[in-house]
């Protein structure tokens, strides 16, 4: 969106930003109409690229190629215009030659009357035909806007003019100048924000709670001080790229208000914005804003600014004598450009009047259903299916004992696998409650939790259609029951180690990777440990017991010895279980 009050140049190629978001896919048809990157920089005055067409004459219906090159760019964006009025509509319409490296766009409702890149891609040239259409003006000029990287562009690259035969001579149009951009002032902040008038004399958000600013570097702060008609707001967090805050009327991304403060090299860029949906900010002007002021050191990045509570006539900006969700967010930053934050923002629990009565509130990065998808699966395939598998493999000769009418093993191992499935059938509903349906931005996980979610089920479907003890189908289910309970563990710990970087359940790293390799080798030496307690018992009395390798056989006579020790291994296996699920779920709850 174009910022209000700037007026936009032509002859001079100096023109002022649109901020708006960059587009590194090509879908620039917000820049149609003046063709500026919507990337808040001032674009290079000096052209090193040239656009080049293939004649210099042309009647209704020709094709020209059209030629665009010169050093690595990245993206760009082609038009026709009437050579005699530039700042009009696009004039006809494109064919492509190379469409994996440039599309079609539609400008003013005029389909392919414009080109841009597909990709970020480097580039070098660029070739299209131009199709000249029926009552075309008399003189034409092919503008290029390219894009070498994000605070490196040129805008409005100019062809020489082509004429229609007998067109009377072209005269260059009188230029209008173009103001240089203007940035407005910022103060640079000689000490770190405090803490400690929260909920005092100002309303705070914090992460982690109670953190201090002055003391923490990896604090991150928001703070909102009303004085009189006006508040003054503080950000302040750890300097890797951006930290920004939004006001929003729900707990979605979409139509908020929202305030960066970017990083550039040994600078901070304080930017008002507007989310749009789940997609990049649109950049706007810095007008409502006043006392802007920064400061870089330490490893912390902090900036302020002051701007009026109500803001008559100021589109895009919310009142702040209203109640809203608080959104507070920080990601990576390159030559000024943000990317997508790695991790889900902190939402407020609820919402808030900032100008009301000072609080100090906290949030989560993590929404409730979320958290609850995410212990209720570990404490399905971290404990109870671990220990079950355990018992039901090692343990038949210690819990041998009938309980209500079976082996206690027996009971122990379905009652936990039983667990497991209404856990999991519980968790596996969750996510699709909480985000409405199937998320594309999840990867994989989704994909292995359905996998084992199948799994799961069909394992005690299959137990139920058990062969009896001695049926000669009894050994092709003990191997397939035993193949598709491995089969989902696996895929369990997969779809865990995958869940705990995404950014909705973003646990903290890089600790949380070593935990389940922890948990995983835990599980499989204490299988090792039995294997070779059961080995050495087998070895002792002299008998190969053929009839152990078989997953849910009986065990022989020396399988039996040793109880004393294999209840030992349990109560420590057990023991390590359930701290490996404490040290995951306490993890979660500080989301």
């Amino acid at each position: 969106m174009a910022v209000p009050g700037l007026a936009v140049g032509t002859a001079a190629l100096l023109l002022l930003v649109a901020v708006v978001a960059p587009y590194p896919n090509g879908k620039v048809t917000e820049s149609c109409h003046n063709m500026v990157p919507r990337h808040d920089h001032t674009p290079h005055p000096d052209p090193v690229h040239s656009v080049a067409v293939s004649q210099a004459t042309f009647s209704p219906g020709d094709h020209l190629k059209v030629t665009l090159s010169g050093p690595e760019f990245k993206g760009f964006l082609l038009e026709a215009r009437d050579a005699e009025h530039l700042s009009g509509s696009p004039i006809g319409s494109f064919t492509l030659i190379d469409s994996d490296a440039s599309q079609l766009l539609t400008c003013e409702d005029r389909e392919g009357s414009a080109v841009s890149h597909t990709n970020a891609h480097k580039k070098t040239e660029i070739k299209v035909r131009w199709n000249a259409p029926q009552g075309a003006p008399n003189h034409i000029q092919f503008l290029a806007t390219v894009v070498q990287k994000y605070k490196t562009y040129w805008v409005k690259i100019p062809s020489p003019v082509i004429s229609q035969p007998n067109a009377p001579p072209f005269s260059t149009p009188e230029p209008t100048a173009a103001p240089l951009s203007t940035f407005p002032p910022v103060s640079h902040l000689t000490k770190r924000f405090s803490a400690s008038d929260c909920g005092n004399k100002k309303f705070c958000v914090r992460s982690p709670a109670a953190c201090d600013p002055e003391k923490e570097s990896d604090c991150i702060f928001l703070s909102f001080a009303r004085d009189g008609q006006s508040v003054a707001v503080e950000l302040s967090g750890p300097s890797r790229g951006y930290l920004s805050f939004a006001l929003s009327h729900d707990r979605w991304m979409g139509d908020d208000d929202a305030y960066l403060c970017v990083r550039e090299e040994q600078t901070v860029r304080v930017q008002p914005s507007r989310l749009k949906g789940r997609s990049h900010p649109v950049l706007e002007s810095w007008d409502a804003l006043e006392d802007m002021a920064w400061r870089l050191e330490d490893g912390v990045m902090q900036c302020s600014f002051r701007r009026n509570v109500t803001l008559p006539g100021v589109g895009n900006r919310f009142d702040l004598n209203a109640s809203y969700y608080i959104f507070l967010a920080s990601g990576a930053a390159e030559e000024g450009q943000i990317y997508r934050h790695s991790q889900q923002p902190l939402i407020t629990y609820e919402k808030y009047d900032v100008t009301g009565h000072p609080e100090d509130v906290g949030g989560s990065h993590c929404p409730l259903l979320l958290k609850a998808h995410g212990a209720l699966m570990l404490v399905a395939w971290v404990a109870a299916v671990s220990i079950g598998v355990i018992v039901a493999r090692f343990f038949k000769p210690v819990l041998s004992h009938p309980v209500f009418g079976d082996a206690a093993w027996f009971q122990v191992h379905r009652a936990l696998m039983l667990t497991t499935c209404v856990l999991t059938g519980i968790a596996f509903v969750l996510p699709f409650v909480y985000r409405g349906g199937w998320s594309r931005r999840a990867g994989c996980h989704p994909y292995l939790g359905c996998t084992v979610m199948t799994m799961a089920v069909l394992q005690p479907v299959l137990a139920g259609f058990r062969p009896p003890l001695h049926d000669p189908r009894r050994h092709l289910f003990n191997w397939t029951h035993w193949g598709i309970g491995t089969a989902a563990r696996i895929i369990a710990v997969a779809a865990m180690f995958l869940g705990m970087d995404l950014p909705g359940l973003s646990l903290p790293g890089p600790w949380k990777t070593y935990t389940m390799l922890g948990f995983v080798a835990w599980h499989v030496g204490a299988e090792i440990v039995l294997e070779i307690h059961a080995y050495r018992l087998s070895r002792k009395v002299e008998i190969l017991d053929d009839t152990r390798i078989q997953i849910i056989e009986p065990f022989t006579i020396a399988d039996a010895e040793g109880h004393a020790f294999k209840k030992a291994v349990l109560a420590v296996y057990t023991c390590g279980n359930l701290t490996f699920l404490l040290i995951f779920l306490a993890a979660i709850y500080r989301l």
